[in-house]
């Protein structure tokens, strides 16, 4: 019987990545319209449309808030980069959403779920280039190596162990060599609690985990890559 669901998630796995693959060279556009969708206009308010749209288009069934990865049958979450001609990515890659309250380690962490298998999806064009006209490069479907977890550990337990010890102050985007904790909002309104020095209570805006583009810039060139 395990076989047997071993062989279905392999075959599933499989028929995801076979669809990614089919997406290499369409655009943004094109794969809309395949789906019955109208094309992202791009800004900033329909940047997670082209992910919603490639979300669609593989079939993916979870994430949209609740704390599951997007192939939930399969293990596997997917992310979409913007990328240039050369696969160096625009930006940063967000993660998840972190509950600054919760003492949990990076083995039961949310993070380390997430980052435990990936499809990446490149979405190849400049700056100025037109959201809909944007191209879908090839698929990469990555799983940490051991010196990989190592690190993105490693920026874990230095994150949240200032936040632990009500050092929230004293971390910023600087901290972390492969993963970052930045600003997750999309106002300047939104507030959630932390616990200060002293244990006091003191608002600040919620905060993500985000891979640095240096980082998911070489996993798309060489997965085991270590930059």
């Amino acid at each position: 019987m395990a076989d047997s669901a071993e062989r279905a998630a392999t075959a599933r796995a499989e028929e995801v990545f076979a669809r990614a693959r089919a997406l290499t060279g369409m655009s943004v556009a094109a794969v809309a319209h395949a789906i019955g969708r109208a094309p992202p206009a791009g800004g900033v308010s329909t940047k997670g449309r082209v992910g919603e749209l490639v979300e669609q288009a593989l079939g993916a069934t979870g994430g949209s808030g609740a704390r599951k990865v997007d192939f939930p049958e399969i293990g596997i979450e997917l992310k979409t980069i913007p990328v240039d001609e050369r696969l160096r990515p625009h930006e940063s890659t967000f993660v998840c959403a972190v509950d600054l309250g919760e003492e949990v380690d990076w083995d039961a962490s949310w993070a380390r779920k997430k980052l435990s298998c990936v499809l990446f999806v490149p979405v190849v064009g400049e700056r100025t280039t037109p959201l809909p006209a944007r191209v879908f490069g090839a698929p990469s479907l990555w799983r940490p190596t051991p010196d990989q977890e190592a690190q993105l550990r490693a920026d874990y337990d230095d994150i949240m162990g200032l936040v632990g010890i009500g050092r929230m102050e004293d971390v910023s985007a600087h901290l972390g060599r492969y993963m970052q904790l930045r600003p997750k909002a999309r106002d300047g309104s939104a507030r959630t609690i932390v616990a200060g020095r002293e244990g006091e209570r003191i608002a600040t805006v919620p905060r993500g985990f985000y891979l640095r583009p240096s980082f998911t810039g070489a996993i798309l060139a060489a997965p085991a890559a270590l930059p």
